[in-house]
């Protein structure tokens, strides 16, 4: 509108300077000059200028908030974008940290499983048969246990992080507190003297497969070492890193020799060492070889033959009854004990503790002394 007015405002000035009554009508005709003509446009000039001057911040002010509304838009896009930026980074940064969890662990589980086929078998198998070089979970539920057989098929390690006890409340448990009525018949179980003996118990939350049992002796599954370090567990309420290594006299049996247990309770690590024979025909044996020695040691030095290593010996009994030597002693054992961990004293109720002389007994333990 504004470059309409200002050609017609040319036009105009052009008009009257040529012929002013042409121009400016309304005056008479005497006044209609070049000069009148040009006040009138000066007048005109000064108007439109005024209009222009009144209009054109009104357009700027427009213009300026439209470009202001347009900036936030901008701005309020730029960031949404960011913002969605932000959270695919972290949705991606959290994902990595999964996948290197993920993979880690599953590292970890290639590392432990190294040489050998990770098999499944169902934890109430009767089956007494193994498979040689493979690795099965013998964990009840979700329990991860781990056990592992020999290119032999023997049961030869039993591992797991954390050692879960059975929980009769929400576990499918009968009335004798197992998970299954039997257990598999590992050759050698029909002994009348070896049990079917769980590695890890069903209190301790292990299943009754092949791979979790071993023929072992009735009176130690039941109420020697094995038994034993089943109840330390089961009292400290489990434990973690748990390990057991099985071995056997030869590559044909499936009834081990010996057993070694490690496992950690309240940040103490505690191992179990036991042979798979009667724990109390062993005490029997060790007591009754320990009352020979002695004896025909009394006998030597009646008829003056002992040896010097005898009088050693005696020297050394002697010196620690004079410098009071605690020692230890059952009320019925013929034997005393320099140590209280001495593994013939593990199943003795009743442990008692003095000097030599106050126990009563000359014939020191062979195991501990």
């Amino acid at each position: 509108m504004g470059n309409l007015f200002l050609m017609l405002f040319i036009i105009s000035i052009i008009t009257g300077i040529i012929r002013p009554k042409e121009v400016i009508r309304w005056v008479n005709k005497n006044s209609s000059n070049r000069k009148s003509v040009l006040k009138y446009c000066g007048l005109s000039t000064l108007i439109f200028f005024i209009l222009v001057g009144v209009t054109a911040p009104k357009t700027q002010n427009t213009t300026t908030q439209s470009q202001i509304d347009d900036s936030k838009t901008e701005a309020k896009a730029d960031t949404k974008v960011e913002d969605n930026l932000n959270e695919e980074n972290k949705k991606t940064t959290d994902t990595s940290n999964v996948d290197a969890i993920e993979l880690t662990s599953a590292n970890s589980t290639e590392d432990i499983f190294a040489g050998y086929r990770l098999i499944e078998v169902d934890g109430g198998n009767l089956s007494g048969h193994r498979e040689p070089n493979v690795v099965v979970d013998i964990g009840f539920g979700d329990r991860k246990y781990y056990a592992f057989t020999n290119e032999y098929g023997q049961l030869v390690k039993v591992i797991a992080k954390e050692i879960i006890l059975q929980d009769a409340s929400t576990e499918a448990v009968n009335s004798n507190g197992r998970y299954y009525a039997d257990e598999a018949k590992v050759p050698g179980v029909e002994s009348k003297n070896l049990d079917e003996g769980h590695v890890i118990a069903d209190s301790l939350g292990g299943v009754s497969n092949a791979y979790n049992i071993t023929p072992q002796n009735s009176t130690l599954n039941r109420h020697g070492d094995q038994a034993y370090l089943e109840k330390v567990i089961r009292d400290a309420g489990g434990c973690t890193d748990f390990v057991a290594v099985i071995t056997y006299p030869d590559t044909t049996t499936q009834i081990p020799s010996h057993y070694s247990y490690t496992y950690t309770i309240n940040g103490n690590v505690i191992n179990d060492e036991f042979d798979n024979v009667n724990p109390d025909e062993y005490n029997a044996n060790l007591e009754s070889n320990t009352s020979s020695n002695n004896s025909t040691y009394s006998n030597n030095k009646a008829s003056g033959t002992t040896s010097d290593n005898s009088n050693n010996e005696i020297s050394n009994t002697q010196s620690s009854t004079n410098n009071s030597e605690i020692v230890y002693w059952t009320p019925k054992g013929k034997s005393y004990h320099t140590t209280k961990s001495c593994p013939t004293l593990s199943r003795s109720k009743t442990i008692l503790e003095g000097t030599i002389q106050q126990s009563g007994k000359n014939d020191p333990c062979d195991k501990c002394h």
